[in-house]
């Protein structure tokens, strides 16, 4: 148990920022009353639907509620997802936010149980509070000793000073190669960590800018700190649990998190954890992170799955959950028994339920508009119209679908700004579902293994 990673080790992997279908999403675009504004963040309108989620949003900042369950249902193309990257944009880093839909579950080569078991244990944060000692100063001088013979042990000297002290450090070998490693010189304001080893830069000394120093523009200068060379320093990093039973659980302990496949954990490596982390708790040494776990289309969930959810909310290390749904009453999957949502009873029972409603013409509009700028495309004001009356009529989604391809055709004939007709274009191109719909209808007869549809079925094509 005493493999607990530094948050550096675990979060310092940079992610390629693309453009996706919510990468315009910031926040939830709320004030500090908790009401949300019109436009803000990059979310539009769903006033009722933001007001809800704030509000779990806050309960989730406080820490002190876990095994809530909220469900955001409504049609396609509502929002709903929208609604639930708002709310981790928002939580800032330190909250794990995991998201997953629901049919990966059925995906992976583990069982049910243990792969939600993992989304749960990712979405709940143990805040570390360590002590460090540091010591910290302007370097005065360093002097190295080589070996006559060229080879052998080095060993030296490193003199340091606030404003209030000085002090003189031997120095071995590894401290040798990780002072030449960063650049260090006389005059250079270095943190050393006496637990690790690791020397950190933080400046050059204020006092050498009389020094006549030829410097390059990034040179941060600063004061040669005071008070004591040697101080303790408390922090603080953050880690899932799930994180913690993959380094305690594999041989290769830390390099796990970047294998990918660690298969199912063994109960006795996560009963330990829990009671090491209740440890930790008494002795003040850790916070439990209520997270929040976001499983998308969840009525593609099962019984057995559904029955696992109930429990796991029970636990009081559990995360907030929310579930996001745009069915209406369904049958559950794996069963004959149709109920609201496709979730059984007495798990609906336990949810807070958030309803997003469609959005009205000038929502579209804003929506249409906050896209083009993300996707960094010009687009005039009649193109957007056209585009909004599209949305309409078909769908958001669809809608979005069109700016960047009509973006294409604009570039293609060397145009600045998309036109009304580079937009017919490309809806002339890309057919929206109803089109598509109808087409089959009318040459239904020309495909392959062509069966006449119940009347169930027809009833269904006719309403899209």
């Amino acid at each position: 148990m005493s493999n607990i990673p530094k948050l550096g080790e675990v979060k310092d992997i940079t992610r390629i920022e693309r453009i996706g279908a919510h990468s315009h999403i910031r926040g939830l675009g709320i004030d500090q009353s908790l009401e949300p504004r019109e436009v803000s963040e990059g979310m539009v309108g769903q006033i009722n639907a933001r007001k809800a989620a704030a509000v779990i949003l806050q309960m989730i900042k406080e820490g002190k509620i876990a095994g809530r369950a909220i469900l955001i249902g409504g049609e396609p193309g509502t929002g709903k997802t929208a609604i639930a990257m708002g709310m981790a944009q928002s939580l800032g880093k330190d909250v794990p936010f995991t998201a997953i839909a629901a049919s990966e579950i059925f995906s992976l080569e583990m069982s049910k149980t243990e792969a939600l078991t993992q989304a749960f244990r990712r979405s709940i944060g143990v805040r570390i509070k360590e002590e460090n000692e540091l010591i910290e100063g302007e370097v005065v001088d360093i002097q190295i000793d080589r070996p006559a013979s060229g080879a052998g042990i080095r060993v030296g000297k490193l003199t340091l000073k606030t404003t209030s002290m000085d002090a003189l450090y031997d120095l071995g070998s590894k401290m040798i190669d990780s002072l030449v490693k960063e650049k260090v010189t006389a005059g250079d304001i270095i943190r050393i960590d006496k637990g690790s080893g690791k020397i950190t830069k933080l400046g050059r000394s204020i006092s050498r800018l009389r020094d006549h120093e030829v410097s390059g523009a990034k040179v941060n200068f600063i004061e040669c700190p005071e008070g004591e060379i040697q101080k303790r320093k408390e922090v603080e990093h953050t880690v899932s649990l799930h994180e913690i039973d993959v380094i305690n659980s594999r041989a290769q302990g830390f390099f796990a998190l970047f294998a990918g496949d660690i298969g199912e954990i063994k109960p006795e490596v996560r009963e330990q954890i829990n009671q090491k982390v209740a440890d930790w708790r008494e002795e003040g040494k850790a916070d439990i992170i209520p997270g929040v776990l976001f499983i998308d289309e969840v009525h593609m969930l099962d019984m057995e799955c559904f029955s696992f959810l109930n429990r796991a909310l029970e636990d009081d290390m559990a995360p907030i959950l929310i579930m996001a749904t745009n069915r209406g009453i369904t049958t559950i999957r794996g069963t004959n028994y149709r109920a609201p949502h496709g979730i059984p009873v007495d798990l609906l029972d336990r949810l807070l339920i958030i309803h997003t409603q469609p959005y009205q013409e000038k929502d579209v509009l804003k929506i249409l508009k906050i896209r083009a700028a993300e996707e960094d495309v010009d687009i005039s004001d009649d193109a957007l119209a056209l585009l909004t009356r599209i949305g309409l009529e078909t769908s958001l989604r669809y809608s979005i679908h069109l700016i960047t391809s009509a973006s294409l055709v604009c570039s293609k004939r060397k145009g600045t700004e998309v036109s009304v007709d580079d937009v017919r274009k490309v809806y002339d191109l890309f057919v929206d579902v109803k089109r598509s719909v109808k087409y089959l209808k009318d040459y239904q007869d020309e495909f392959l293994y062509d069966t006449q549809p119940t009347t169930t079925n027809d009833q269904k094509m006719s309403d899209v």
